[in-house]
């Protein structure tokens, strides 16, 4: 009895957000240990636009205190990298790691005609386009379509799967964490599925490729289930989601799973209004997860192959507004974590606050595509030019 597609879609667990695989024709019968010394990458996106002024602070700059006469942070409350330079009095964790010579931050990052639409900006970032070009895949996506040989090359712990991760032919994985996808792959429906139907009957019209990645999310599911839950990380994260996020993360990773890119997100960063409280708070969970997450990789030796990249969509505006917050602007800084870094501390010279755009916003100066480049070519060790489909100069930050 063949069902009809739109019973299918309505009750398969793939049409939930907890569960999105590509077509990935391979199976998976066995599991397949990392080889040492292969290299991860891990991409955090804050969402919302971080306010990247409030987050390294130019502490002796007095254009900077003229336009935020309410929401500036006071010298006596940044940790200061420089003789005019401090972070955010709760980033210790990262003030920890630029000491230690493992963080490189790239200040001045963005793209020319720059976006201001949460939504577009994302995409823009997330599919490495120009702004005026509007493509549906993202760079991962585009990485797992050339080089990818399983569905759990690339993983995003979340709920539902980011414009990031899809490819034209193959996208990663989005799940919670590795319990939760056995859990739905091992879904009765899954089996009655995959029992009364076989992949040499159906067309594509009539969801042969449904079928396939039916088969294709049960074997990834139960590679990751198997191989993950051998390790329980011994590191406390609290209790926000970004900090669990990174925990699964860590799990993954020092339980040898095979997966070369991961992705996670914050979200929060929109502070139109009353920002400090708000952000405040953010940095914070984003610091005590992200040094956590350090000094997990550490004690299980993995740290060295592992690559974090943290962006955010945009900057924000350089003058506060009435709301006592910031309004959407457009260059940020990016920060860089691994110990393979060619130009620890500050990568590149901070705004100059004189020489703004017609809205008030910084200028950029470094390309967020010139990033990927030189990490898909001296970290991932693959072609920039397959993946980002121009040639893009590299940046050499690793």
């Amino acid at each position: 009895m063949y069902m009809k597609r739109r019973d299918f879609i309505k009750r398969s667990a793939l049409a939930s957000s907890a569960l999105f695989v590509p077509n990935f024709l391979n199976a998976m019968d066995g599991e397949i240990s990392i080889p040492k010394g292969v290299k991860r990458l891990l991409v955090i996106q804050l969402a919302g636009g971080n306010d990247g002024l409030n987050t390294l602070v130019p502490f002796t700059n007095d254009i900077y205190y003229r336009n935020r006469p309410t929401i500036a942070i006071k010298k006596k409350d940044v940790l200061p990298v420089n003789d005019t330079l401090g972070f955010h009095k709760n980033l210790k964790g990262i003030k920890t790691l630029y000491d230690q010579g493992v963080l490189s931050v790239v200040n001045n990052v963005g793209y020319p005609n720059p976006n201001r639409s949460h939504f577009r900006s994302s995409d823009i970032w997330h599919t490495a386009s120009a702004a005026d070009e509007y493509v549906t895949d993202g760079w991962i996506g585009r990485y797992l379509d050339a080089y990818g040989n399983a569905p759990h090359d690339a993983i995003e712990v979340g709920s539902s799967l980011s414009t990031i991760m899809k490819g034209a032919t193959k996208n990663g994985i989005v799940t919670k964490d590795a319990t939760l996808l056995q859990r739905i792959a091992r879904d009765p429906y899954f089996s009655k599925v995959i029992k009364h139907h076989d992949a040499t009957h159906l067309s594509e019209h009539n969801m042969g490729y449904l079928y396939q990645t039916l088969i294709d999310a049960k074997q990834s599911a139960a590679y990751i289930y198997e191989k993950s839950r051998v390790f329980e990380s011994k590191f406390s994260y609290g209790n926000s989601q970004f900090g669990k996020q990174l925990k699964t993360i860590s799990e993954f990773i020092n339980s040898g799973l095979e997966t070369k890119i991961y992705y996670a997100s914050l979200r929060g960063f929109d502070t139109h209004a009353n920002q400090m409280g708000p952000q405040d708070a953010l940095l914070q969970t984003y610091d005590e997860a992200i040094s956590t997450f350090v000094k997990d990789l550490k004690a299980n030796g993995t740290f060295k192959d592992t690559l974090i990249l943290t962006f955010s969509e945009f900057g924000r505006r350089v003058a506060e507004n009435a709301a006592k917050g910031t309004d959407h602007g457009a260059a940020n800084q990016v920060f860089i974590i691994g110990s393979s870094l060619r130009s620890p501390g500050l990568f590149n010279k901070p705004p100059d606050l004189s020489r703004l755009d017609a809205n008030g916003d910084l200028i950029y100066d470094v390309d967020f595509r010139s990033i990927y480049a030189n990490i898909l070519e001296d970290w991932l060790n693959v072609s920039k030019q397959v993946v980002l489909g121009s040639s893009i100069p590299s940046v050499k930050i690793v």
